[in-house]
């Protein structure tokens, strides 16, 4: 059977078919924005509200400037800052706890269940305090977090509970939309997202018209109406030319979810027929959840020596996330320590993402396999 060679050329991602597919309705919009000479807001930025809020389940939607901005200004809305404590997962993109740090708030972190890469749950529950605000459960890598446990004991205490579901839009928990389980839901249209724009753009999802008004005036410096500043906000504006190349690819995002979909599939049955299933820990996708694939993250021994044997046959790969929060030099201060969290650092030093994107060929994927099976079986 053949091997990847050097010039086989796997990338991580490759947008340019997504792309080229929709190119003249993409062009077409932009010049639709750039004709209205509308830059800021308006209603190109109304009718993909409309739109996403549609696509995802939610009652209403507010465009912002990118995921980490929804993070932020939902920890605004709430009135979040000195002195309070908001539970996140040690094991994320930097956002997750940045935010919390940067509205004044003490982040407090906790573990992982080692088969999702998501927050554990009983961990969760168990720090909550009289001084927490706020649970940031993650959806990792397109997967919903075990939502109900979070939100029974966040009711019961009062606590919020925002959702990280920058990676997952799409992603189903019970038979429910990723970003309506929560107070707030948080999305990301960075490129690499599943649903990218041409750069940052974010989406934060609620359930009230009041929580709506509310975000909607944090994104503008507080102020409604202009000039007038009841509070303090941010600028969070989603940029109309954002907002028009999401309305274009929007309708396909059910379609690309599919190909990624079935492209895990695929992964799953090659790593079974190559015998690397007792080597190689795949994806896991519990019963009644739906995960979107925007990350297929595998683990591995000897992860290192893995990725620079796959990137000397041209195949890309990435590590989410080799350092969590609570070994971050920024962190230091919070008074965690190497061990504190073992499941998250055992993680980090053994997954590695492979190529998932939608138009990757079957052919390409068995390279990618057998690669693998050619490092760990010789």
């Amino acid at each position: 059977m053949s091997i990847a060679s050097e010039d086989t050329g796997i990338p991580l991602l490759d947008l340019r078919p997504e792309y080229e597919s929709l190119r003249d309705e993409i062009v077409a919009a932009l010049v639709r924005v750039a004709d209205s000479q509308q830059y800021i807001l308006g209603p190109e930025v109304e009718a993909f509200e409309r739109a996403i809020a549609a696509l995802i389940g939610a009652p209403h939607a507010i465009g912002v400037s990118s995921g980490t901005d929804a993070l932020l200004v939902s920890l605004m809305a709430l009135g979040i800052g000195n002195g309070d404590e908001v539970i996140t997962p040690t094991f994320s993109f930097f956002a997750t706890a940045g935010c919390v740090a940067r509205v004044g708030a003490r982040p407090v972190f906790v573990d992982i269940d080692p088969a999702t890469y998501n927050i554990d749950t009983r961990q969760a529950a168990a720090a909550i305090t009289s001084r927490t605000k706020a649970i940031i459960p993650v959806h990792l890598f397109g997967l919903c977090a075990d939502m109900d446990p979070l939100l029974e004991a966040a009711r019961r205490h009062g606590v919020a509970v925002i959702e990280d579901a920058a990676q997952a839009i799409g992603a189903g928990y019970k038979g429910r939309p990723a970003g309506t389980l929560g107070d707030f839901g948080c999305f990301s249209f960075f490129p690499s997202k599943n649903l990218g724009a041409f750069g940052d753009a974010g989406l934060v999802t609620v359930a009230t018209e009041e929580q709506r008004d509310l975000v909607r005036k944090l994104r503008v410096h507080g102020s409604s109406p202009k000039y007038y500043h009841g509070l303090i906000g941010g600028n969070f504006r989603i940029d109309p030319l954002q907002a028009a190349v999401l309305r274009v690819k929007a309708p396909h995002l059910a379609r690309w979810t599919e190909a990624r979909r079935a492209n895990a599939a695929r992964y799953q049955a090659l790593f079974r027929d190559y015998q690397l299933d007792q080597v190689v820990t795949l994806p896991q996708e519990p019963t009644g959840y739906a995960h979107v694939f925007n990350q297929f993250v595998v683990r591995v021994p000897r992860r290192d020596e893995l990725r620079a044997h796959l990137a000397s046959r041209g195949i890309g790969t990435e590590v989410y996330y080799p350092v969590p929060f609570h070994v971050q030099k920024c962190f230091a201060s919070l008074g965690y320590s190497r061990g504190a969290f073992p499941l998250s650092e055992a993680a980090a030093g053994e997954v590695v993402a492979l190529p998932i994107y939608g138009a990757l060929t079957g052919t390409q994927q068995r390279l990618v396999v057998e690669s693998i099976a050619a490092f760990f079986h010789g």
